[in-house]
């Protein structure tokens, strides 16, 4: 059974930073593609970073680069999201995902959710000004 767990939110002010992780287990890590979504109150989740199988390729939301920078350990199975210099606007709750991608080479990292075959249960980040 395939599970990805969020930790790592919480409540800052404007200006802080959190760093956000995603423990999976039940899949070979090295296969998947990792990405980080958000979704605000009453709004789409929508795509925040990606990094591929091999951690060479990353893509980011243009209103997260240079702010947050994604990463992956795969002896820990773990996908990180640190996050800078933290707006309100970036208030939402935080999702990790998991896209199979061993037979799409090493610099396959989507930014689609339908992309994504698995997904965490989410974490609150809240940014008061």
């Amino acid at each position: 059974q395939v599970q990805l767990v969020e930790s790592g939110g919480g409540s800052v002010q404007t200006g802080g930073s959190l760093r956000l992780s995603c423990a999976a287990s039940g899949l070979t890590f090295s296969m998947y593609a990792m990405g980080w979504f958000r979704q605000a109150p009453g709004k789409e989740r929508e795509f925040v970073s990606s990094i591929s199988r091999n951690g060479g390729s990353t893509y980011y939301e243009d209103s997260v680069k240079g702010r947050f920078t994604i990463s992956r350990d795969d002896a820990q199975n773990t996908v990180y999201l640190q996050m800078n210099s933290l707006k309100p606007e970036d208030t939402a709750v935080y999702f990790c995902a998991a896209a199979y991608g061993a037979f799409r080479g090493n610099t396959y990292s989507p930014t689609l959710r339908r992309e994504y075959d698995y997904w965490g249960q989410g974490t609150q980040v809240t940014v008061s000004s």
